[in-house]
């Protein structure tokens, strides 16, 4: 009987080698896994980051073809002949009717800038109220939002009725009728495939809503050649 007790004794449990055995083979098999996370999960990382990056460029660049697309063709002043769009290689100014819940029904100035910040370069769209100034006025611009942050930089450039780019449009009798939205890697200079263009649906002015001959009225602003007049009945 006691030897019987001695032999199921012997058998019961691990012993210390095995236990010992299973700890290394745990611990293997953790550092194994471990390895793997550290491996895999940058790669995880870097993937998110990247398509959160173009999620944004593409709702940047929604906002900017639809600012542009409403631009309006307005002076600065009764006085004033040529509209308001200031547009250059970086930075673009005009004027839109208001957006937003909280904003007043009418106009407001909207600009696109690229400016510097703790991150880096960031394209930034800035409004003001619309109102009567002079040419020399100066646009106090506030609710500044980021619409495209680096590695990406967006540059624009503009055409008329003539269909030729150029990198600034400033001064001129109407607005653009196209507005192109280059966007390059800010690394490599590669332009990119998500660039943009936006026709602007406003390029009569308000005078001549009420000309007896619109078309000639445009023409006449624009210093295009004037259609034929209207015969006379």
């Amino acid at each position: 009987m006691k030897r019987m007790r001695s032999v199921l004794s012997s058998e019961a449990g691990f012993t210390l080698l095995e236990v010992l055995l299973a700890t290394l083979l745990m611990t293997v098999i953790l550092a194994a896994l471990a390895t793997v996370t550290a491996q895999w999960l940058p790669n995880w990382n870097r993937g998110i980051v990247r398509v959160q990056r173009v999620e944004r460029l593409a709702t940047g660049l929604d906002r900017i073809v639809a600012d542009l697309s409403v631009a309006e063709q307005t002076t600065l002043n009764s006085e004033a002949k040529a509209p308001l769009f200031d547009g250059a290689e970086l930075a673009v100014t005009f004027v839109r009717t208001a957006l937003g819940p909280a904003v007043r029904p009418g106009l407001e100035f909207v600009r696109f800038i690229e400016k510097a910040d703790a991150q880096g370069l960031a394209l930034v769209r800035e409004r003001a109220p619309f109102q009567p100034m002079p040419p020399d006025g100066q646009i106090r611009f506030t609710d500044q939002v980021v619409l495209i942050r680096s590695p990406f930089r967006v540059v624009f450039s503009y055409a008329g009725p003539d269909g030729k780019w150029q990198p600034v449009w400033r001064g001129q009798p109407q607005p653009p009728e196209r507005v192109r939205i280059t966007v390059r890697d800010g690394g490599t200079g590669q332009v990119l495939a998500v660039s943009a263009a936006a026709m602007l649906h406003i390029t009569a002015p308000p005078e001549c809503v009420r000309a007896r001959v619109p078309a000639a009225c445009v023409a006449a602003r624009s210093g295009a050649p004037q259609p034929d007049k209207e015969p006379q009945l």
